[in-house]
């Protein structure tokens, strides 16, 4: 499994630099390029784009077809951890044990390298050559869903109030994670499953199945956060506490966030059973549950 994972790791990374290249005909736009590559190159686990070829091989599918929706929602990620760290928002220092794109680079130039990576996603799947038309107006479409105002920028906005309020509960938390952290995961499994040509049935299962992965991984966060160290996560820990976060941690402290955390993601295994190649994506489920980082 871990073989595997690394195997598609490096090939995202590979796939990634050559969709972001510096060119002479746009030479002038060096220092653009450079911050896009300098966060995109910043390591990181590579789940959301694992998670679209794992699921398209699961669905039959050679992976590589899906290539330009791999690496389109490791862009998308990336511009919302750029826009996360600013001053305005999370205001971290550090991303993946590196300076954040604003410390290396400049505030201005980091909300251009995240506007860029936003953007730059949709005319990479546009111009693909592996993907149907059909099949790119229906991927596309769900990135853009899983990236707006009804995902991933929902949820954020919705973790920034919650820092005003007393009141958060589970049902409150469960919402923003759907956005902030499972839309973009739900979109990798969907998106994975279109570019095969899996069936309505097994779809929505690899939705259902990433919405449960989305809010394990995000409790596991929750408790890293509050576990682990600087050194090994990469980023600044206590972070939740010193802005005033609820979190599953908060609500329930750190054993009983692991049972949940555990029982969610057993939802997510049983999920898998409806595909027939699903070994990998089993092993990378479990793994995700113990990570420590």
């Amino acid at each position: 499994m871990k073989d595997k994972l690394k195997y598609y790791a490096e090939y995202t990374e590979k796939k990634l630099k050559e969709y972001n290249k510096l060119d002479n005909e746009i030479i002038n736009q060096k220092t653009l390029i450079d911050a896009m590559n300098y966060s995109l190159e910043a390591g990181g686990k590579r789940i959301r784009p694992v998670l679209v070829y794992a699921f398209c091989e699961a669905c039959g599918c050679n992976f590589e077809k899906v290539t330009a929706p791999a690496c389109a929602i490791e862009m998308i990620h990336t511009f919302s951890l750029i826009h996360d760290d600013l001053p305005a928002m999370d205001n971290d220092d550090f991303r993946r044990g590196k300076p954040s794109c604003h410390k290396q680079f400049g505030e201005a130039e980091a909300i251009l390298a995240g506007d860029a990576l936003a953007l730059l996603p949709f005319e990479v799947i546009a111009n693909d050559d592996r993907l149907a038309s059909e099949e790119k107006v229906k991927i596309i479409s769900v990135l853009a869903g899983a990236s707006g105002r009804c995902g991933m920028v929902g949820g954020q906005i919705i973790d920034m109030e919650n820092e005003k309020r007393n009141n958060v509960d589970e049902e409150n938390l469960r919402n923003m994670y759907k956005g902030k952290t499972g839309a973009l995961i739900s979109a990798s499994c969907v998106m994975g499953c279109i570019g095969a040509g899996a069936d309505d049935f097994h779809i929505r299962r690899a939705s259902e199945y990433a919405y449960n992965l989305g809010l394990a991984f995000q409790i596991i966060d929750d408790i890293l956060d509050v576990t682990s160290t600087t050194d090994v996560l990469g980023k600044p820990v206590g972070s939740d506490a010193e802005e005033n976060k609820v979190t599953f941690v908060t609500l329930y402290g750190v054993e009983k966030a692991k049972e949940i955390a555990e029982d969610i993601t057993g939802k997510a295994l049983d999920i898998l059973d409806d595909f027939e190649n699903n070994v990998f994506l089993k092993e990378l489920t479990k793994m995700l549950l113990t990570r420590n980082k």
